[in-house]
């Protein structure tokens, strides 16, 4: 049901959904910025007159190489500004949102675009690389952020908004969670000998969808989202191995959305408002729908609960306080 669902969505024409009335005097940043979904979003919100665009990476020399990309394709310059972070180490997450909270007064809307697919087994910070950076520094990234969005939501009235990036396809592995449902999920994920690296979008869902639940509008101002982009012609699993890279190449070629289309997606989580938090978006739409009653009824909500605690164990260890000081 998921495929067939993703399948009809991938031949829809999606709309731009922002403009210079959305834009003018709005700063935007964009983690993983360089290329791909973040590049081409980061094109579209200076085309429309952003204020200031930041593009968040790991090579600073390919984010240059992006900047001077989108100041010749729009004619804009002095808009984009390159920032470095490493998703792989719980240092350049801390580092990183610290300056930014420093530097920039305002800032309308943060997407934690960046992730990484992997098929073969490696750590990071003692923890499967694919769970560590597509969730766990993800979702810490996402708190470091949350205390400056609602500063910003108070200062100028507004309400910031916080994009996860996520797949539907994360549904397809429910039985990988199973199997540490009754134990320390990570623990479960981080065992080479159980681990599927394809398990990192559902739980990075679970996890989000506690973190909304647990930051609402009425109190934060901040509106936090999902956006699943759908399948994308970008650079995502380049680090995979030759079967995996000639698999998805193969789906990419009959099926996929250009980086530019997939792009609009997360346009549509900037503007959805309070009406899209904690909700998942697709094809620039709400799609609640699409969410399996597994992952809605008492025992999911149980799992998303499970993960949630777990996570916050690992984030108050790093950085005692960051979760707690949210409530």
């Amino acid at each position: 049901m998921v495929m067939l669902r993703l399948t009809a969505e991938q031949y829809r024409t999606l709309p731009i959904l922002v403009d210079e009335d959305t834009c003018i005097g709005k700063t935007y940043v964009i983690t993983g910025g360089n290329s791909g979904l973040g590049l081409e979003t980061g094109r579209h919100l200076v085309a429309a007159s952003a204020e200031c665009v930041v593009l968040a990476v790991r090579n600073l020399q390919a984010g240059e190489a992006a900047k001077n990309d989108i100041e010749k394709t729009t004619g804009r310059k002095g808009v984009v500004q390159i920032r470095h972070i490493d998703m792989s180490t719980w240092g350049s997450v801390q580092s990183f949102t610290k300056k930014l909270a420093e530097e920039f007064d305002r800032i309308d809307g943060f997407i934690c675009n960046a992730g990484i697919m992997i098929d073969a087994w490696s750590q990071s910070e003692g923890m499967e690389t694919s769970i560590f950076v597509n969730v766990i520094n993800t979702l810490f990234l996402g708190v470091l952020m949350m205390p400056k969005l609602e500063e910003c939501a108070r200062k100028f009235n507004i309400k910031p908004t916080l994009i996860f990036i996520l797949s539907v396809l994360g549904y397809t592995v429910k039985s990988e969670i199973d199997k540490s449902r009754n134990g320390a999920i990570f623990d479960g994920l981080n065992d080479q000998k159980r681990a599927n690296m394809d398990s990192s979008k559902l739980v990075e869902e679970c996890a989000v969808r506690q973190f909304a639940a647990l930051c609402p509008v009425e109190r934060t101002g901040v509106v936090i989202t999902m956006v699943a982009p759908g399948l994308c012609t970008t650079g995502l699993g380049r680090d995979a191995r030759t079967f995996t890279r000639i698999m998805h190449e193969a789906l990419r070629t009959t099926m996929a959305r250009t980086a530019e289309v997939g792009s609009r997606t997360y346009l549509h989580g900037l503007v959805v408002s309070e009406e899209g938090h904690g909700k998942l978006l697709s094809g620039c739409k709400i799609k609640e729908c699409w969410v399996p009653t597994w992952l809605t009824n008492k025992e999911g909500q149980q799992l998303q609960k499970s993960i949630w605690d777990e996570l916050v164990s690992m984030l108050e260890s790093v950085q005692p306080g960051c979760v707690s000081q949210l409530k």
